[in-house]
Protein backbone atom coordinates (compact mmCIF):
# COMPACT_ATOMS: atom_id res chain seq x y z
CA UNK A 1 0.00 0.00 0.00
CA UNK A 2 1.56 3.19 -1.15
CA UNK A 3 2.23 5.92 1.45
CA UNK A 4 0.73 3.85 4.28
CA UNK A 5 2.83 2.07 6.88
CA UNK A 6 0.61 -0.83 7.88
CA UNK A 7 2.56 -1.43 11.09
CA UNK A 8 2.00 2.18 12.19
CA UNK A 9 -1.71 1.77 11.55
CA UNK A 10 -1.94 -1.42 13.59
CA UNK A 11 0.15 0.11 16.38
CA UNK A 12 -2.17 3.11 16.49
CA UNK A 13 -5.18 0.80 16.70
CA UNK A 14 -3.66 -1.40 19.41
CA UNK A 15 -4.83 0.93 22.19
CA UNK A 16 -8.47 0.78 23.33
CA UNK A 17 -8.80 4.54 23.75
CA UNK A 18 -7.38 5.29 20.31
CA UNK A 19 -9.64 2.65 18.78
CA UNK A 20 -12.63 4.19 20.56
CA UNK A 21 -11.72 7.67 19.30
CA UNK A 22 -11.72 6.32 15.74
CA UNK A 23 -15.07 4.61 16.33
CA UNK A 24 -16.61 7.75 17.85
CA UNK A 25 -15.38 9.87 14.96
CA UNK A 26 -17.31 7.64 12.58
CA UNK A 27 -20.47 9.37 13.86
CA UNK A 28 -19.26 12.60 15.48
CA UNK A 29 -22.73 14.12 15.66
CA UNK A 30 -23.86 11.26 17.92
CA UNK A 31 -20.75 11.13 20.10
CA UNK A 32 -19.66 14.76 20.54
CA UNK A 33 -21.27 18.18 20.99
CA UNK A 34 -21.95 20.38 17.96
CA UNK A 35 -18.63 21.65 16.58
CA UNK A 36 -19.23 24.98 14.88
CA UNK A 37 -19.32 27.10 18.08
CA UNK A 38 -15.83 28.63 17.65
CA UNK A 39 -15.93 28.96 13.89
CA UNK A 40 -17.39 31.53 11.52
CA UNK A 41 -20.18 30.18 9.33
CA UNK A 42 -18.02 30.18 6.20
CA UNK A 43 -15.49 27.75 7.74
CA UNK A 44 -16.37 24.07 7.40
CA UNK A 45 -14.77 21.32 9.46
CA UNK A 46 -17.13 18.63 8.21
CA UNK A 47 -16.86 15.62 10.47
CA UNK A 48 -14.18 17.27 12.60
CA UNK A 49 -14.18 17.28 16.38
CA UNK A 50 -12.25 19.72 18.57
CA UNK A 51 -9.41 18.23 20.63
CA UNK A 52 -11.01 19.56 23.82
CA UNK A 53 -14.22 17.62 23.17
CA UNK A 54 -12.26 14.43 22.48
CA UNK A 55 -10.25 14.97 25.66
CA UNK A 56 -13.41 15.46 27.70
CA UNK A 57 -14.94 12.24 26.36
CA UNK A 58 -11.88 10.06 27.04
CA UNK A 59 -11.20 11.73 30.39
CA UNK A 60 -7.41 11.72 29.97
CA UNK A 61 -4.87 14.53 30.17
CA UNK A 62 -4.55 16.96 27.29
CA UNK A 63 -0.99 15.81 26.62
CA UNK A 64 -2.03 12.14 26.42
CA UNK A 65 -4.92 12.90 24.07
CA UNK A 66 -2.70 15.09 21.88
CA UNK A 67 -0.12 12.30 21.73
CA UNK A 68 -2.80 9.75 20.76
CA UNK A 69 -4.22 12.01 18.06
CA UNK A 70 -0.74 12.72 16.71
CA UNK A 71 0.04 8.99 16.47
CA UNK A 72 -3.21 8.38 14.65
CA UNK A 73 -2.61 11.28 12.29
CA UNK A 74 0.94 10.10 11.50
CA UNK A 75 -0.46 6.63 10.75
CA UNK A 76 -2.88 8.25 8.28
CA UNK A 77 -6.02 7.37 10.25
CA UNK A 78 -6.95 10.98 11.05
CA UNK A 79 -6.83 14.33 9.33
CA UNK A 80 -6.35 17.56 11.26
CA UNK A 81 -7.89 20.91 10.40
CA UNK A 82 -6.59 23.90 12.31
CA UNK A 83 -8.53 27.11 12.64
CA UNK A 84 -7.09 29.77 14.95
CA UNK A 85 -6.33 28.17 18.29
CA UNK A 86 -8.57 25.17 17.67
CA UNK A 87 -7.62 21.92 15.98
CA UNK A 88 -10.31 19.59 14.71
CA UNK A 89 -9.75 15.93 13.89
CA UNK A 90 -11.73 13.72 11.55
CA UNK A 91 -11.30 10.25 10.14
CA UNK A 92 -9.28 9.79 6.97
CA UNK A 93 -11.76 7.62 5.11
CA UNK A 94 -9.40 7.06 2.18
CA UNK A 95 -6.77 5.45 4.42
CA UNK A 96 -9.40 3.42 6.27
CA UNK A 97 -10.67 2.05 2.94
CA UNK A 98 -7.12 1.09 1.94
CA UNK A 99 -6.57 -0.68 5.27
CA UNK A 100 -9.84 -2.57 4.86
CA UNK A 101 -8.78 -3.60 1.35
CA UNK A 102 -5.34 -4.67 2.63
CA UNK A 103 -6.91 -6.82 5.35
CA UNK A 104 -9.35 -8.36 2.88
CA UNK A 105 -6.71 -9.14 0.25
CA UNK A 106 -3.52 -9.77 2.21
CA UNK A 107 -4.41 -11.22 5.59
Amino acid sequence: MENINVLDVFKALSNETRLNILKWLREPEKNFPAQQAHLPKEVSIEGGVCVGDIQEKVNLSQSTVSHYLSLMQKAGLLEAVRYGQWTYYRRNEETLAKIAQFINEEI
